[in-house]
């Protein structure tokens, strides 16, 4: 397995604005208010899509925004709320939020859903503030905000090509050519130690995952080197791609090496033979590269594709990476199966954070800040005056003012929330 990481935007849709409105129907003498409200923003939702395997639609796309609820209408309507925005994401997919760390969704089954922002509420009419006091109140809410957050979106990949092929035939320096992956290349007579695997993404917009598998010794399938561990690696893969030395550089015969690869996946598992296959005729641009590749194709007998490339001087390596991709688009994708585990439900008590803080700005000035502050600020309609009368209520209740004075705060002295300012007045 491999972990793909992406930095992702996301916010849910505001909700819809209420109406400060009255009826004013035919033999309805005293009408009254008939203000509707907002209605409720969208929320953003991951949901999983066997089809796909890579985060690479996040490449382009960063940002996902909910849409903003409708506005209330009159007649006591109420405003549509927005659907949510679904986006698609692979099985394996992880959503972790980038400032608490806290796991957000964990998605591993196919059509699995998880909300990772809610849509804000959308805010009430003039028809939700009547009282017997005042049965025609001239206010509305707006619409509450959306929560938003970065998140961090990781995937475990489980790769769709395995690299297949004795070590120093090349498969390293194939994938670091055609990928972002940056395997340890040398001259090294022994083998990578773990998959490297690299995301592969061809110019007609088509992505797969490519592995270079830790290569292959006699007697692997009964767990000789690294045998067993190579072999879990192909197990999981939907084609296997043979990467084969046609110069020989190490003194090998190239037939003998794709006739005893072949064998070590037969004995490992049966069921690897009926896996597709491609043979990368590899290192084209050495001296007998050409002369092997003759005396290979009469050996071989066998209708399996074989492609010459040479990854050191990139020859070769569109048309092939095409026909991997063409290859996969004919294979039904199969879900990857899961680490089977036992679901618990854990309840963490989290503490309020406190409704306001108070600091002080360079110029003298009180800044008022926190979450439920500024979203109370947010959903009250300034060019109202009950509105404002109301908001100066709860925030009064609140203990601001109290807080304020505490802190030194006189008449005359200036107060900010969020871009705007006050005056506190004794």
């Amino acid at each position: 397995m491999f972990v793909d990481q992406v930095s992702v935007y996301v916010k849910a849709g505001d909700g819809g604005n209420g109406l400060v409105a009255y009826r004013r129907e035919k033999y309805v003498p005293k009408g009254g208010p008939a203000g509707g409200d907002g209605g409720n923003g969208g929320d953003v939702v991951f949901e999983v899509d066997e089809g796909l395997n890579t985060l690479m639609d996040f490449r382009y796309n960063r940002h996902f925004k909910g849409k903003r609820g409708e506005n209330g209408m009159s007649k006591t309507q109420h405003g549509k709320n927005s659907a949510p925005l679904v986006v698609p994401v692979p099985p394996g997919t992880t959503v972790i939020d980038e400032e608490t760390d806290e796991v957000i969704a964990d998605l591993t089954a196919h059509k699995q859903r998880a909300i990772i922002v809610h849509g804000g509420r959308g805010g009430r009419g003039n028809t939700r503030f009547a009282t017997p006091r005042n049965p025609a109140p001239d206010m509305a809410e707006n619409g509450e905000p959306g929560q938003e957050r970065n998140i961090k979106v990781e995937l475990k990949l489980i790769a769709d090509v395995g690299l297949v092929g004795f070590p120093s035939v090349g498969k390293s320096t194939f994938l670091s050519v055609v990928s972002a992956a940056k395997p340890k290349i040398a001259d090294y007579h022994f083998t990578t130690l773990a998959p490297n695997l690299g995301v592969i993404d061809t110019s007609d917009q088509r992505s797969f995952v490519m592995a270079d598998l830790p290569g292959l010794i006699e007697g692997a399938h009964e767990g000789v080197g690294l045998g067993h561990q190579f072999l879990r690696h192909v197990e999981r893969t939907r084609l296997i791609v043979h990467v084969i030395d046609m110069a020989g550089t190490e003194g090998r015969d190239p037939y003998d090496d794709f006739v005893k690869i072949n064998q070590e996946l037969i004995e490992y598992d049966m069921k690897l033979t009926e896996r597709p296959q491609i043979i990368a005729a590899n290192k084209m641009d050495m001296p007998g590269a050409s002369d092997n590749l003759e005396m290979f194709k009469e050996q071989l007998g066998e209708d399996i594709p074989v492609y010459e490339i040479s990854a050191l001087t990139k020859e070769g390596l569109r048309d092939i990476l095409f026909a991997i991709a063409d290859q996969l688009d004919a294979i039904p994708k199969v879900a990857p199966k899961m680490d089977e585990v036992e679901e618990k439900v854990i309840y963490r008590h989290t503490k309020e954070d406190a409704p306001f803080e108070i600091t002080r700005d360079d110029d003298g000035a009180y800044v008022l800040s926190g979450v439920k502050i500024e979203k109370l600020f947010k959903m009250t309609d300034f060019a109202r005056d009950e509105a404002v009368q109301r908001f100066s209520r709860q925030i009064r209740g609140m203990g601001v003012d109290k807080a304020l004075r505490e802190r030194g705060a006189r008449d005359g002295d200036t107060i900010r929330l969020l871009d705007f300012e006050f005056e506190f007045i004794e």
